[in-house]
């Protein structure tokens, strides 16, 4: 029987890193957990983090996955290193693969990168980002509101349109060419974080570039699925499973609606109480 590639998120932002392994890795079966029942992450202590992202990864390898995407930004920079060192899949998360996709597009070596409180704090794209390239000039700035309105499923439209002008004032005008978006929420906010922005900047979401390096990855480990047909997709969340499926309806063309089936968890002995 093939073995599924697991993904990870603290909610449905996720999912934007979902559909591009749908895209690239049209074969192989994914099993996502999206923690929207303690949802943000982005506030949380690094312990917290680091204790969910274990409950989530335990669900998961109970599953038999054969590779981890941590598809969370917050979660990618308080656990990476340490699920790569005690687990035996390979795992990666969306760090490393949006600062390469940021370092790729500037051309003024002047990048902003969006995040929640968790992963600005974390330093974790300034690190990426120099470690590459050092001279690059970098500013980054925590967005704290813009997860729990994605997460409500409010995406477009003047209350969207007035929270993410309002939090970007900072950014704007500030000489950068590339703007990373450091959650994988707020690929769901491009279009208007793009026009708040405006066409001089390049908005960068990390999700096409994660999903290359899965497929490298599996390649190199010999891992990639051998299946003729496109597989069923499992979903799972911890949170309201109605706004999941709304969101999730949002995000996939009706074809991959096809594609998954979507059901609620408990993971936490909070959530089981």
């Amino acid at each position: 029987m093939e073995r599924a590639i697991g993904v990870i998120d603290s909610g449905v932002g996720g999912l934007t890193v979902v559909l591009e392994l749908m895209r690239q890795l049209p074969k192989e079966k994914l099993i996502y957990l999206g923690d929207t029942a303690r949802c943000p992450y982005g506030p949380r202590s690094a312990e917290e983090v680091q204790k969910f992202t274990w409950e989530m990864v335990d669900f998961l390898m109970d599953k038999n996955i054969k590779m981890l995407v941590i598809a969370c930004n917050t979660a990618t920079a308080f656990t990476l290193n340490d699920l790569q060192e005690k687990l035996d899949i390979p795992v990666i998360g969306v760090i490393q693969p949006g600062a390469r996709a940021a370092i790729k597009n500037t051309q003024n070596n002047h990048v902003g990168v969006i995040g929640t409180e968790g992963t600005v704090s974390s330093a974790a794209y300034t690190k990426a980002l120099q470690k590459i390239k050092p001279e690059l000039m970098v500013d980054s700035l925590a967005c704290p509101l813009f997860v729990p309105m994605v997460e409500q499923g409010v995406l477009t439209g003047p209350k969207a349109e007035n929270v993410v002008a309002e939090t970007l004032q900072p950014m704007k005008h500030n000489g950068m060419d590339t703007l990373i978006l450091g959650c994988t929420h707020y690929p769901l906010l491009k279009d208007t974080i793009q026009k708040v922005m405006g066409e001089s900047v390049a908005v960068i979401s990390s999700s096409e570039e994660t999903a290359a390096e899965t497929s490298t990855i599996l390649d190199v480990h010999e891992l990639s699925s051998k299946r003729e047909k496109s597989p069923i997709h499992q979903f799972y969340t911890t949170g309201d499973l109605d706004i999941f499926i709304e969101i999730s309806k949002s995000i996939f063309e009706k074809d991959y609606a096809l594609m998954l089936t979507i059901q609620k968890v408990e993971i936490a002995e909070s959530q089981k109480a």
